[in-house]
């Protein structure tokens, strides 16, 4: 009697044991099906946003009217500016103010801060003739306080970029871009601004950057 009573016992043990892992192999299935297909959306999401990314930089510059306008106090914008200038053709501005800026470093940072704090809107001496007929506009600037300078948000308003191309270029002493593509994407909503270019001030007149440069042009079919 004890012994049949054992086996029943044993019998239920084995049972209980396969049904509970049974149990265990569906919940396992279930969530790794779960991650599969999350990761997939993930997957599926992140490729159309490299798609949508290439897309907004696969455009061709080339046979295009092109207009090249910078603004530079020390030189080192106006150099990047003739390199694209050597490279893409089309006609090149720069962009002054009716008041200069002080020849001493330290003294400019403090007017360009000033100005930044102020919101001002530099005066300018010049100005494009005919910008309508541009499809297609290089923005060049140094950065100041982590975004263009003040005179370039002038420029920025003073003409109707809807539908054209606006390609920003900077250099910098280490802070990149900093916030100006985002500004300047704010600045022009009806434009379509690809991904610019920041170098290194210092760096604009090696051979390596000359090349990264010329890299960054070759994107936009030039």
């Amino acid at each position: 009697m004890k012994n049949t009573i054992y086996r029943i016992v044993f019998l239920i043990v084995i049972i209980a044991f396969v049904v509970g892992a049974l149990i265990l192999a569906n919940i396992y299935k279930d969530k790794n099906e779960k991650e599969t297909k999350k990761d997939d959306v993930t997957t599926e999401e992140s490729n159309k946003e490299a798609e949508t990314k290439n897309e907004s930089e696969n455009i061709s510059i080339k046979d295009r009217k092109i207009l090249i306008a910078y603004f530079s106090r020390s030189g080192n914008t106006e150099k990047f500016a003739n390199i694209i200038h050597e490279n893409v053709g089309g006609d090149i501005f720069r962009i002054e103010t009716v008041n200069t800026y002080p020849d001493d470093y330290t003294q400019t940072t403090e007017v360009a801060k000033q100005e930044k704090q102020n919101n001002a809107r530099p005066e300018l001496k010049n100005k494009v003739e005919n910008i309508g007929n541009y499809d297609t506009i290089f923005i060049g600037y140094p950065i100041w306080w982590g975004t263009m300078p003040m005179a370039v948000y002038t420029f920025l308003e003073q003409y109707d970029f809807s539908g054209k191309n606006i390609i920003p270029f900077c250099t910098h002493a280490g802070s990149g871009l900093g916030s100006s593509q985002t500004d300047i994407e704010s600045k022009l909503p009806n434009s379509k601004v690809l991904k610019g270019l920041a170098i290194n001030g210092s760096e604009i007149g090696l051979e390596s950057s000359y090349e990264e440069i010329k890299k960054w042009i070759s994107k936009f079919g030039a």
